[in-house]
């Protein structure tokens, strides 16, 4: 933790640096613009308290600074939040992005703190093997904290046949979830809490590699992904199937490859996506600590009905390799997964009274396992500046262990109110 703290301090000096030159330089004037927001996001359970007792998923007042500065070739962008947790009774600073830009006419080059978004899915990610905050998305804070930056170097280039982005993360960041003292979550080994976890370390070998090749092909933006690096998941592995005492968390080392298209079709937006998830640690799959190799498809189509009325609909699936040599080795006790998994998700939105009133509704079911989150939200815009909304996680069915299923203890009503200047 040190070290990447270290690591992200001198990508923050770097990035002032820069700003001071663009700032004070005489020779041309730089383009600058400052916005941000006040914003404040509360969270409460609906049926029963939290592991520890506390009544609230979440309460917090957040401040956010976004910074542009322009002066060609080069863009500094900044955006930081200072918040206090009242649960945790925390207050902290956090970069949230920080990147500089340089642009030529053929290429271009990012290097900084950025929130990175590939693939097609709503809510589904497949090609989108970037960080994602599940402890952000669960008790209904805004959509954009679901997403984590990374630390990192984006290269594009824009040759007249074919567009490419080549990322490259030296600082490896995992999925973020929930905390056990606000949320009640599914656990093989409650009683064992001697834990340790195990990041990978930032060496040469562990950097993160990520390219995407895209065009258009018969009016379908069309996509092709290649990433190595690891699961954002960890691992566990306990030092005794029978008896433990310990529990260590890796993250797993992971190569994906895939591919997306999305076009007009059938009156509406059709979008395809899938892609190969190689456990290069595992790829026999006899060790069930590790996860198997899996393909992974989505199938998504969205229209709108009438005016200011849109249906999306999705359907997505996975399935296992080596589903034999995984159900052999996997210890008794342990959940066990299913060789084809399959889920499928729903999303209406309705504007009404000139676009300043929106109604949505999402909903994720589980057609594996019986489970389903349902999120109802109504937000409405007072004016340019200010908005508020309003809605609720709901969480069922399925098994104690399923994805949604062992969140049903969690439902919660939230309220968010954003000021923007």
């Amino acid at each position: 933790m040190g070290q990447k703290f270290k690591n992200r301090f001198f990508i923050v000096c770097v990035l002032c640096s820069v700003l001071c030159c663009l700032l004070f330089s005489s020779a041309i004037a730089s383009d600058i613009s400052l916005h941000g927001f006040l914003q404040g996001s509360y969270s409460a359970n609906v049926n029963r308290e939290n592991p520890d007792g506390g009544e609230f998923k979440w309460a917090e007042e957040r401040m956010q600074l976004k910074l542009d500065a322009n002066k060609e070739p080069f863009h500094l962008f900044l955006k930081t939040d200072a918040f206090y947790d009242h649960i945790d009774e925390e207050a902290e600073v956090e970069l949230r992005e920080g990147y500089i830009d340089f642009t030529s006419s053929g290429w271009d080059l990012r290097i900084g703190r950025q929130v990175i978004t590939w693939g097609l899915g709503d809510l589904i990610f497949i090609n989108d093997v970037f960080p994602k905050d599940y402890e952000a998305f669960f008790p209904g804070r805004p959509m954009e904290y679901l997403k984590k930056g990374v630390d990192g170097v984006k290269i594009g280039v824009y040759p007249f046949f074919v567009s490419a982005e080549l990322i490259i993360i030296p600082f490896f960041e995992p999925n973020n979830y929930p905390k056990s003292e606000r949320f009640w979550m599914f656990d093989p080994m409650p009683s064992v809490t001697n834990r340790r976890e195990q990041e990978p370390t930032s060496r040469m070998r562990n950097t993160e590699i990520a390219l995407r090749a895209y065009r258009d092909i018969a009016g379908f933006d069309t996509s092709i992904y290649i990433y190595k690096g690891f699961y954002r998941q960890p691992s566990m592995l306990p030092d005794s199937m029978s008896s433990t005492t310990k529990i260590d968390f890796f993250y797993r080392k992971l190569s994906v490859y895939g591919a997306s298209s999305q076009g007009r079709a059938l009156d509406g937006v059709l979008s395809l996506e899938a892609a190969y998830y190689d456990s290069r640690e595992d790829r026999k799959g006899v060790d069930p600590m590790i996860p198997n190799s899996q393909s992974k498809f989505l199938i998504g189509y969205q229209r709108q009905m009438w005016e200011d009325f849109t249906i999306g609909i999705q359907y997505y699936g996975e399935y296992m390799h080596d589903y034999l040599e995984y159900e052999k080795n996997l210890p008794a006790g342990f959940p066990k997964e299913k060789r084809v998994y399959s889920l499928s998700a729903l999303r209406l939105t309705q504007f009404l009274q000139h676009q300043t009133l929106r109604l949505s509704f999402f909903a994720f079911y589980g057609l594996s396992d019986g489970d389903y989150l349902l999120n109802p939200e109504i937000k409405y815009n007072f004016s340019d500046h200010l908005w508020a909304a309003m809605g609720g996680n709901i969480f069922g069915e399925g098994e104690n262990w399923s994805q949604f299923g062992q969140l049903r203890k969690n439902d919660n009503l939230y309220i968010q109110m954003r000021y923007e200047f």
